[in-house]
């Protein structure tokens, strides 16, 4: 396949006359001009098909459907929060090896702001002062021991476009607004949050870990919020260094791909940090595109076309897992990402011979063709280089394949495992290690 390529995948469940579907309008008619195959998967009757290994998304009355895999890039809009077996959709994506834009753990970080304030001050960066209501009836109570002052702001923990945001100015008001809430929805999670004045706010695009946009958003005449989608008109603003710093910490802090930043700035914009609202996991490209000029779908869908910027979801594994490595059947193996040379299997008495290598394993002489040879520059107490004969084996973990992978051969007597694996096969496996953990996939009892 070629570098620059890619086959987008939209899911959303917007109705097609709202404006709410303008992003996936725009990365549609991007992809056309690009030559991009595209789909817009409905979530409403939506379903997914597997037949000869091949995954297809299919909308309701659509038997055919959009094969994903390796190459898919699905962008997922926020509506799918509303269900989790809508959610699902994007576990079934990340086990089919698609890039997701966002990845399940960001969408659900973000879709929860009480979570997202809590992971932002793990970074350090400077919120409003938050308080979650876990007790509707100690409202008054809560506020008065966290310190936040009236007037404040109480949120829904899964609003989004300014819906579930509300000034509050009182403590009659908040038990007011709180008994209200909660007796449409019992289940309600709400929070309050330190009313900061401002007279815009700043929303903050965020693409590969790199600043993409940035848009300035004038509070609303008559209210307090600042969405586009509540009727704010946009305007172009140049950032600090210090607010570009600031939000690309926090599109990091919640592990995302292309995310949508909002903050107030700070009286100081140069030396003082802004205060971070929130992160979206599902920005929107109107109103941004026009106010910067910028074709932020154009942007975004070539970003992604390039191989090197997609990122599959890898699976937790353990420093030490069980593999199986023909002939000798199933090994414990130690998982290295420090090691960033070739894989190495344990050998005793090494010999080089016209041009095959020879050693001992579990009792038995073994002898393979020697594909080449590699100098391993050996630390600590040894300090000395080496010189090591390479082979290929064939490696079973978790239920996939490795052909023909290029193992060294080394006396690993003292080293705890006969097998060490390398970044270049967990590359491949898609794992990523917990260091603290062993066995995570596979059990050492299964030996």
């Amino acid at each position: 396949a070629k570098k620059d390529f890619l086959r987008l995948l939209i899911i959303t469940d917007e109705p097609e006359e709202a404006k709410t579907f303008h992003t996936a309008d725009r990365l549609q008619e991007e992809c056309d001009k690009l030559g991009y195959p595209h789909y817009l998967f409905k979530l409403t009757g939506g379903y997914t098909s597997l037949e000869n290994g091949v995954r297809r998304f299919h909308n309701k009355d659509d038997k055919k459907g959009f094969e994903v895999g390796a190459m898919t890039v699905a962008v997922v809009r926020g509506s799918i929060t509303r269900k989790d077996s809508w959610l699902d959709f994007v576990s079934i994506l990340e086990r089919a090896n698609a890039t997701l834009v966002n990845p399940r753990t960001t969408i659900n970080m973000c879709a929860d702001k009480y979570r997202t304030a809590l992971r932002l001050a793990d970074y350090g960066l400077t919120q409003p002062q938050t308080k979650l209501i876990n007790d509707p009836e100690k409202s008054n109570e809560i506020v008065e021991e966290s310190g936040i002052k009236f007037p404040l702001i109480m949120k829904t923990l899964r609003g989004s476009k300014g819906v579930g945001v509300l000034f509050v100015d009182s403590p009659k008001g908040l038990d007011s607004i709180v008994q209200l809430i909660h007796k449409q929805d019992e289940d309600a999670d709400l929070l309050i949050q330190e009313y900061i004045k401002t007279e815009y706010d700043v929303r903050v695009h965020i693409l590969g870990g790199k600043f993409l946009a940035a848009m300035k958003r004038p509070v609303i005449e008559g209210d307090f919020r600042s969405n586009v989608s509540q009727g704010s008109k946009p305007q172009n603003i140049k950032l600090t260094e210090l607010e570009i710093e600031q939000c690309l910490l926090a599109s990091k802090a919640v592990g995302g791909y292309w995310t949508a930043v909002d903050f107030i700035p700070s009286k100081n914009r140069e030396k003082e940090p802004p205060f971070m609202l929130e992160v979206n996991s599902s920005p929107g490209t109107e109103g941004i595109e026009d106010a910067t000029g910028m074709n932020i779908a154009k942007d975004v869908i070539k970003h992604f076309a390039d191989k090197k910027n997609r990122y599959t979801v890898p699976t937790e594994c353990g420093h030490r897992e069980v593999v199986s490595i023909k002939p000798w059947g199933e090994m414990i193996a130690k998982f290295d990402t420090g090691n960033s040379v070739l894989s190495v299997i344990h050998g005793e008495d090494i010999k080089v011979n016209n041009n095959k290598v020879s050693f001992t394993l579990l009792g038995k002489r073994h002898t393979y063709p020697l594909e080449k040879t590699y100098k391993v520059k050996i630390g600590s107490i040894r300090d000395y280089t080496e010189e090591r004969p390479v082979i290929k084996l064939d490696v079973n973990f978790a239920g996939g394949l490795y052909k023909d992978e290029p193992f060294g051969i080394d006396n690993r007597t003292d080293m705890g495992t006969e097998v060490l694996l390398t970044r270049r096969i967990m590359t491949q496996m898609n794992v990523m290690v917990n260091p603290a953990r062993k066995f995570v996939i596979t059990t050492k009892y299964s030996l």
